[in-house]
């Protein structure tokens, strides 16, 4: 699998001091050609920060206030047709919503969902309660812990009893504060509630969020169409998302890819006009390998970030590799006229359609040729902590029933075994989720390496690992270092022979509380393959 930072170690240091001295004019002509291209590519709706007001002990405060209204929606699917789904706000996917480092998020849910049923009689590791859910800001560094990215938290629907009584619907309430250094990228939210998540997403309850900052301003990339591109994974059977009942679902139920609510939408693209793509991997099963192509030909994309984490220069590619969870920010420039499609390797039908029009920008726009650095580097010699070793790993046949494998994660402080003396392959407990049992407890300001590898034989069975709260610096893929390492919340792993590895260091800071590392393949987190982290006082 590709690495997505291939930039020069040399350039994080790199001064930018050049990158506002651009020309002017050509600035201003870069902008004007932006602004006149047509906007026929469908976005989601934005909700953006505004100014509060000033208080007399500091300055006026910014907020982005939302409510994010969830209910089961009659909703169209352009090139698929209509669908009944949970959304937010009626629309797949939900509200774009962009603020500033500083910012506080302030989030009203409604949960108009049914109730759910009064009683769930399986393991806590198999799918139930599908109309509670919860809010993740997949990818920032934010508290996990109160009302914040608090992924314990549960947003219960009303009660049967209630809803016999006509009983207002429930609303909760979410509060963010992003931390005035935060980086600037792309991020999003989805539910995280364990036993929903996996029936929700797939169903398109997911949405972007843009941190706004440096990066933006260069002015190149302020010179060009900024475009959400959210790709989801419905999971659809007669115009609606079937219940999450077997571990055959994932493949018994065939997947619909849609690019911002549409299946294959078309953007438009003037031969020299250069495009900001936000690319996020919404998928709940599907890693994208994503190309341009048409025919032989190939249009570059120019990587500038990867899980909200700006590079110090832009990397050409021709492929770039999201896991499920991941984002890649990219530069596009329109080459050779024609018609290209965005695809990923094993997904049938292109997820988008590029045109390259005739018509031309004079002059072409540019590309950036540093950029500001997003975050520097760890380094060996800060690590303080132990390190630590996590196994993600698949017994089958363990279970009678619809769900009978069991999906664990093994190695260092993995959840004890029910049978200690007995088969530990045929255990129903060993490196299974347990919400009582704190796998890592991490000390805030420690520095500690850890290694996260798969021993899956079957390539395409894959293990993407995604750590909540603290990015981590991926230094070495099995075994091989990096040059550079590349910053991630959200690492993919394939299986084979053998299986992937990573090492990455992270650094543990600000936010105290009970978080989650889990494989981002949600059927295997709902499953059992999660652990709890507790970050702590040093």
């Amino acid at each position: 699998m590709e690495e997505s930072g291939a930039i020069s170690r040399r350039l994080v240091l790199k001064s930018i001091a050049g990158l506002a001295v651009a020309s002017e004019g050509i600035l201003t002509a870069q902008r004007a050609a932006a602004t006149a291209a047509p906007a026929r590519f469908p976005q989601p709706a934005v909700t953006a920060s505004r100014s509060a007001s000033r208080s007399a002990s500091g300055p006026a405060t910014r907020t982005v206030e939302q409510t994010l209204d969830v209910r089961f929606t009659d909703v169209d699917i352009p090139g698929y047709g209509p669908i009944t789904t949970r959304t937010y706000n009626g629309a797949v996917p939900g509200p774009t919503l962009r603020l500033r480092a500083g910012d506080t998020l302030r989030l009203t849910h409604v949960n108009g969902l049914p109730p759910n049923p009064p009683f769930h009689h399986g393991d806590h590791n198999t799918p139930h309660h599908a109309n509670s859910f919860n809010l993740h800001t997949h990818g920032m560094h934010v508290s996990p812990s109160g009302d914040a990215d608090n992924v314990l938290r549960e947003f219960a629907p009303l009660t049967e009893e209630d809803a016999a009584l006509d009983a207002p619907e429930p609303q909760y309430t979410t509060t963010i504060c992003v931390p005035a250094d935060h980086p600037a990228g792309t991020y999003w939210y989805h539910p995280h509630l364990h036993g929903s998540t996996a029936e929700q997403i797939v169903g398109g309850m997911a949405g972007v969020i843009v941190v706004e900052g440096d990066i933006d301003e260069v002015p190149e990339i302020e010179a060009a169409d900024d475009v959400v591109v959210c790709i989801n994974e419905l999971k659809l059977r007669d115009g609606e998302v079937p219940a999450f009942t077997s571990g055959s679902w994932v493949t018994g139920v065939p997947s619909v890819f849609t690019v911002n609510g549409a299946v294959n939408p078309a953007i438009r693209l003037r031969r020299g006009e250069v495009q900001r793509w936000r690319l996020v991997a919404a998928t709940a099963f599907t890693a994208l390998r994503l190309q341009l192509s048409a025919d032989e030909r190939y249009l570059t994309m120019h990587q500038i970030a990867q899980d909200g984490i700006g590079f110090a220069e832009p990397v050409a590619r021709t492929a770039v590799v999201l896991a499920m969870g991941n984002r890649a920010d990219v530069l596009v420039r329109g080459d050779e006229p024609g018609r290209y499609e965005l695809r990923a390797d094993g997904v049938d039908d292109p997820l988008m359609t590029v045109v390259v029009t005739e018509e031309s920008v004079d002059p072409p726009m540019q590309l950036p040729a540093a950029l500001p650095p997003g975050r520097p580097f760890l380094d060996e010699g800060e690590i303080t902590g132990p390190d630590r070793e996590v196994v993600l790993h698949v017994d089958p046949e363990v279970f009678d029933g619809a769900f009978p494998n069991a999906y664990r994660m093994l190695g260092s402080n993995a959840t004890p075994p029910a049978d200690p003396d007995g088969d530990l392959t045929r255990d129903t407990a060993y490196g299974r989720f347990d919400p009582e049992y704190v796998n890592h407890t991490l000390r805030l300001g420690d520095v500690e390496r850890w290694t996260v590898r798969t021993d899956e034989t079957v390539p395409s069975h894959g293990h993407p690992f995604h750590l909540h709260t603290n990015q981590f610096l991926v230094t070495h893929r099995n075994g091989e270092p990096l040059d550079p390492p590349v910053w991630h919340d959200t690492v993919g792993l394939a299986g084979g022979a053998p299986g992937d590895s990573v090492t990455f260091l992270v650094r543990y800071q600000d936010f105290t509380g009970i978080a989650l590392a889990h494989c981002h393949q949600l059927h295997h987190e709902e499953l059992g393959m999660m652990q709890i982290v507790e970050y702590v006082e040093p």
